[in-house]
């Protein structure tokens, strides 16, 4: 019969839900590595944060000019473009664009 383990103590298990909150486990070259897990606000990674919640001013003082090219594009697709009716436009049949 083989050998029982033992309990942990409630300060050794405090310090292994401290070091699986902190750290996280992956693999590389076939060996498990211990890495610091990426820095979030309210569950979610920093960067989608600040994508999600900050205003054009903010981004600009900031120097995020990529987050805000991509802020100015999402809203003119969200934008309904007018309609143009290229019939009523064109004067002759082969000005129609199609």
């Amino acid at each position: 019969m083989g050998k029982r383990n033992r309990k942990f103590t409630p300060a050794e298990k405090a310090e292994k839900k401290r070091r699986q909150r902190e750290y996280m486990t992956i693999f590389i070259n076939g060996k498990q590595k211990r890495i610091k897990r990426p820095p979030t606000v309210e569950g979610i990674p920093v960067d989608e944060f600040i994508r999600r919640s900050a205003d054009p001013i903010w981004l600009h003082q900031n120097r995020m000019y990529e987050e805000l090219y991509q802020l100015e594009l999402a809203e003119e697709d969200s934008q309904p473009k007018p309609a143009r009716d290229f019939r009523k436009a064109a004067r002759h049949a082969d000005e129609l664009p199609f």
